[in-house]
């Protein structure tokens, strides 16, 4: 070794704050390891390096059985030089990256839950690595958006999920599929939330499809769901944006449990909700059940397509949903088809449109391939129902619905009849 390289330590120690000493040590310790590899070499051995001149020097040992020098000679191999050399670079390399990593490590520690921005350097199924500028940043392919293509280059921003001292790859795991990286997206966008004028109380989301959140207003004369939404959506479509066109629905908390889970099943338009008291007190982890009754040609609106509108609203809302729809409310469901229950702990996929700029969007742009409960005599029935109910009386309703059987039974029984007759 020569004065080259304890020069280059020393300029490690002041420009990257790896102490002198450390990096000696730990190439004393590397060195004893490459010395009991070549011929001929003790089997116990310790390796000193001159700090002035950086000459090394090897000495072979011999050890009683309580780990005590009994004899020790220098054993310095002629072509350890050679060795050492490469040895040096391999652990100043070493001890560079965990300087990096605990540099990394202090400046991000206590940071999770931060929303960060870095540009992709590299992206495949396993995952991808951000460049943050003073440190990259690792997104499992677990915590990556489903679908969501990365290119490199691109920027993008995601949420500190861990900070690790210790452990291979990247000091900090970051996510884009968590709940709580919406909430840190509508931070951004939405000053009245730092501010505390408006809260997020609850976020129900299917990462890559749609998203549901609960706000709350702190002050009287602030909307919160118009400071969510934004001048003409300019909010609500910058955090849409960055997650490449989640649907995101906008809904406002209310403490009465049942005017909540109506609103939660927005866009469709609820008629009733009834919380079923259970018979029994509920035990830990028991979700409670509620009915909700919508109109025959919402029921497709509210379940959402493969039953995600039902299933968010119903994390959402922590209640069990039972949907169904007015004629079976009113026991013209013939059929007999079950209804239709969600839970806030099922998962699915789907995709669901929505109006980005508000929490609703038109309900004819939105259709459902659930399936129809009724058949199609039964919906035309429920269609008429429907039309003369707004217009009356529930008595007169029920005078109308009557009728309208009857009339459906008489052709029943004629074009039986005439089929018999043929």
């Amino acid at each position: 070794m020569d004065y080259n390289l304890m020069d280059a330590l020393d300029l490690l120690e002041r420009e990257k704050g790896v102490p002198r000493d450390t990096i000696l040590e730990a190439l004393a310790n590397a060195l004893v390891s490459a010395y009991k590899r070549t011929p001929g070499a003790a089997e116990e051995a310790r390796v000193t390096i001159d700090a002035d001149t950086g000459e090394i020097s090897v000495y072979g040992q011999v050890l009683d059985e309580e780990g005590n020098v009994v004899e020790e000679w220098e054993d310095t191999p002629d072509d350890f030089g050679r060795i050492a050399a490469q040895t040096a670079k391999q652990v100043i390399l070493q001890r560079l990256r965990d300087a990096k990593r605990e540099q990394v490590f202090d400046l991000y520690e206590g940071r999770e839950g931060d929303l960060i921005t870095g540009i992709v350097q590299q992206s495949d199924h396993r995952f991808a690595i951000l460049d943050l500028g003073d440190a990259e940043a690792m997104l499992p392919g677990s915590e990556k958006i489903p679908f969501e293509r990365l290119e490199r280059g691109n920027r993008v921003k995601a949420l500190v999920l861990e900070v690790r001292g210790e452990g291979k790859g990247a000091p900090i795991v970051v996510t884009r599929s968590h709940p709580e990286f919406i909430r840190a997206l509508f931070e951004l966008e939405v000053p009245e939330l730092v501010d505390g004028d408006i809260e997020i109380k609850v976020i129900a989301r299917e990462a890559g499809h749609r998203t549901k959140i609960a706000v709350a207003s702190n002050d009287p004369n602030v909307d919160p769901v118009g400071a969510c939404v934004g001048a003409r959506g300019s909010r609500v479509r910058q955090v849409v944006n960055e997650l490449k066109g989640e649907k995101v629905d906008i809904v406002e908390w209310d403490e009465n449990v049942t005017a909540f889970i109506a609103e939660a099943l927005s866009p469709a338009r609820v008629l009733d909700v009834r919380l079923v008291e259970p018979e029994e007190p509920l035990e830990e982890g028991q979700i409670p059940t509620a009915i909700v009754i919508v109109p025959d040609h919402q029921l497709s609106l509210a379940i959402g397509k493969e039953g995600q509108n039902a299933r968010l609203a119903a994390r959402l809302s922590g209640y069990k949903i039972d949907i169904q729809s007015e004629s079976q409310d009113l026991g013209l469901d013939v059929q007999g088809d079950e209804d239709v229950e969600f839970e806030t702990v099922t998962e699915g996929d789907g995709d669901q449109t929505s109006d980005e700029g508000d929490q609703t969007s038109d309900e004819g742009d939105q259709t459902s391939d659930v399936g129809s409960q009724t058949s199609d005599e039964e919906a035309d029935l429920g269609s008429e129902v429907r039309s003369q109910k707004s217009e009356a009386s529930e008595e007169v309703a029920e005078e109308l619905v009557e009728e309208v059987v009857d009339e459906v039974v008489e052709e029943t029984v004629e074009e039986s009849s005439s089929e018999g007759a043929e």
